[in-house]
C-alpha cells in the first residue's frame, strides 16, 4: 500500500474513516447552508454571523477540561456514539424549523449552542480515539488521512450545499433541506463505531476517579515548553485567523456580490488547497516544532493577501495556497500534540488543545464580525491575518527566550520537540507516570 494511505491497512481505521466521510461532508453542507440562513432571517449579517460562530464554539472554550477527563475514563468508542446523536438533534430541529419557514434567528443561535455542546464532548474523545486504531507509527499517517477526509469533503460539500440551497429556491428553506441531510449523516460514523472490532483496540488504562484530574492534566501541559508554544499558535490562529466561515461569505456577499452558488465555490477551491496540505502532511515523516511555527507565519501573510485581492476570480485562485498553509499547520499541531503525550493524558491535553485552538473562536469571531460591519469585509482578512503573524512571532520569541536562545550566553538549539524527556518525567505522579515519545513524530 502506497505509504500516503497505510494506516488504511487496519480494518478499524478504515472502518472508522468511511463513517467519518459521510459524516464531514454532511458537517461541510450544513456549514454553508448555517450561514446562508443567516444572512437570509438577519438584518445585520455580518455581527449575527459572528454570533453564531461564536456560541457554537463556546460550550468548547467552557466545557473542554470536562469533556478531556470524560474522555479519559470511559469508552471513547461509546462515548462518540453518544456525542453523534448530541449534534443530530440540533441539525434535525433547525432543518424542520427552515423547512416549515418558521426558523428565526434566535432559533440559530439557540441550536448553535446545543449542537457545540455536541461537539465539546466529541472532539476530544475523537483526537485521542484515533491512538487506539491505529500503531504508534502509523498515527501520523492517521491524523493526515483524518485531515484528508474533511478536506475531501470541504471539497464536496459547501459546492453540492450551493447548489441544493439554489435548487430549492436560495432562500430559508433550501437551507432546511440541506441542513436535514447533515442530520441524517451522522447515522454514518454510528454504524462504523458499532462495527469496531474492540479485542484490536490498544486502549490505555481509564484514569481514575477523584478529584485533581483536570488539574493533572494542565500541570502536565505547564511542564512542557514545546507543547505550550503549540497552543500559543493554535490560540492567535484559531481565534483571529480561521475565521473562514463567517470570512468567505463576508467576501462572497458584501465584497464581490454574489450568491450561494459563488459562495459555496470559495470553500471548494480552498479545500482543494486543504486536501493537498493534508495529503502531505500523511506522507511526512518527521514533524518539528519548526514546521508549525513556519506554516502559522507563511498562513497569516497568506491571509493578509486575501484581503487585498481585487475580483472574485482572483481570490477563489488564491483560496488552495490559504488552504494549504493552514491545513499544514493545523496538521502538524495536532500530530505534535497526541504522538508527544502521555496515553493516560491524550484525552485531557487534547482537550485542552481544541479549547484553545477552537474554544478562541467565541473570542475572535464576534470580534472579527464587528470589524467587517464597521471597517469592510476585507479588514477580517487583513487584520486577522496580520493578528496571526504578530501572536506567533512574540509566541515563539518567548519560548526562544525561555530556552537561551535569545541571549548571548548560551548556545542557541534546535527549534524541535526532541528535549522535553526531563520535563516529562516530572509531569504525572510519580505511580502513573509512563514514556512518552521524544523521537521525531511520523507519518
Amino acid at each position: 500500500m502506497s505509504p500516503t494511505f497505510r494506516a488504511l491497512a487496519n480494518p478499524n481505521y478504515r472502518r472508522y474513516a468511511a463513517g467519518g466521510a459521510v459524516s464531514n461532508v454532511g458537517t461541510w453542507m450544513q456549514r454553508v447552508a448555517q450561514d446562508w440562513l443567516v444572512l437570509q432571517l438577519a438584518t445585520n449579517g455580518a455581527l449575527a454571523l459572528g454570533i453564531t460562530t461564536g456560541l457554537q464554539f463556546l460550550p468548547i472554550l467552557l466545557l473542554s477540561p470536562l469533556a478531556g477527563l470524560v474522555a479519559d475514563r470511559v469508552s471513547k468508542r461509546r462515548l462518540l456514539q453518544v456525542t453523534q446523536l448530541m449534534m443530530a438533534g440540533p441539525a434535525l430541529v433547525l432543518g424542520v424549523l427552515a423547512v416549515t419557514g418558521v426558523a428565526e434567528v434566535w432559533h440559530v443561535y439557540v441550536l448553535a449552542l446545543a449542537f457545540g455542546v455536541g461537539t465539546a464532548f466529541d472532539a476530544p474523545a475523537r483526537q485521542s480515539f484515533v491512538p487506539e486504531l491505529v500503531d504508534h507509527d502509523d498515527l501520523g499517517n492517521a491524523v493526515g488521512l483524518n485531515s484528508a477526509s474533511f478536506n475531501a469533503a470541504r471539497v464536496v460539500g459547501p459546492a453540492v450545499a450551493g447548489l441544493l440551497i439554489a435548487a430549492f429556491g436560495g432562500g430559508a428553506v433550501g437551507t432546511g433541506w440541506v441542513i436535514l441531510i447533515n442530520a441524517v449523516s451522522y447515522a454514518g460514523p454510528i454504524w462504523a463505531l458499532r462495527g469496531i472490532d474492540v479485542s484490536r483496540l490498544d486502549t490505555p488504562t481509564p484514569a481514575p476517579r477523584g478529584r485533581g484530574g483536570i488539574r493533572e492534566g494542565v500541570r502536565y501541559v505547564r511542564g512542557r515548553p514545546d507543547l505550550l508554544l503549540v497552543l500559543a499558535i493554535v490560540f492567535f490562529a484559531g481565534t483571529f485567523g480561521l475565521n473562514f466561515q463567517m470570512t468567505s461569505a463576508l467576501m462572497a456577499t458584501e465584497v464581490f456580490d454574489k450568491g450561494p452558488t459563488e459562495y459555496g465555490l470559495l470553500g471548494t477551491f480552498m479545500a482543494v488547497g486543504s486536501l493537498t496540505g493534508a495529503l502531505l502532511a500523511a506522507r511526512r515523516t518527521t514533524v518539528r516544532l519548526r514546521l508549525v511555527v513556519a506554516a502559522a507565519l507563511l498562513f497569516g501573510v497568506v491571509e493578509v493577501v486575501a484581503g487585498l485581492l481585487p475580483t472574485y476570480l482572483v481570490f477563489a485562485v488564491w483560496m488552495p495556497l490559504l488552504g494549504v498553509t493552514a491545513l499544514t499547520m493545523i496538521t502538524a499541531a495536532n500530530t505534535t500534540m497526541q504522538l508527544t503525550t502521555a496515553p493516560e493524558l491524550r484525552g485531557r491535553v487534547m482537550a485542552l488543545y481544541l479549547m484553545i485552538f477552537m474554544g478562541g473562536t467565541p473570542l475572535g469571531a464576534p470580534l472579527v464580525g464587528w470589524v467587517g460591519e464597521t471597517f469592510g469585509a476585507r479588514w477580517t482578512l487583513v487584520g486577522g491575518g496580520a493578528a496571526t503573524v504578530l501572536g506567533v512571532l512574540a509566541a515563539t520569541a518567548l519560548f526562544a527566550w525561555s530556552r537561551g536562545v535569545l541571549t548571548l550566553r548560551r548556545r542557541p538549539r534546535n527549534l524541535d520537540n526532541r528535549v522535553w524527556q526531563h520535563q516529562a518525567s516530572s509531569r504525572v505522579p510519580d505511580d502513573r507516570r509512563s514514556p512518552v515519545t521524544t523521537r521525531p513524530t511520523s507519518g
